[in-house]
């Protein structure tokens, strides 16, 4: 993979790109639903940055069904996996990602046993 730094910040200059990366990064694999619930965002716009952080590189997606998750690329730069982990480990605090990760934990009939509502 031959990620190039200005286009890795690019994609992480979006306030919605860069919430659902920090999500990924903390809780693994997520489904659309997911995403869209924590971030409280419609599920429309929240695919168009999905799609926009596959086209780049940083996430990969699987279709289970009619649902499609999100994780990290297993294949993403060293250097750019290190930006993500150090940003989420220092900015999980603060406003909005701290909300982000609570409405995430506190979802009902969150995926893992049947999906999204």
């Amino acid at each position: 993979m031959n990620l190039q730094p200005n286009t890795f910040f690019q994609l992480l200059s979006d306030d919605t790109r860069l919430r659902c990366l920090l999500l990924m990064q903390q809780q693994g694999e997520l489904c659309v639903c997911e995403l869209t619930h924590a971030l409280g965002i419609i599920q429309p716009k929240v695919s168009r940055h999905l799609a926009s952080l596959r086209d780049g590189g940083l996430v990969s997606d699987r279709r289970q069904g009619q649902w499609i998750y999100y994780r990290i690329h297993p294949e993403l730069a060293d250097w750019a996996r290190q930006v993500i982990e150090t940003t989420a480990g220092e900015v999980n605090g603060l406003h909005p990602f701290r909300g982000d990760l609570a409405a995430l934990l506190n979802m009902p009939n969150r995926p893992g046993a049947a999906c999204c509502a």
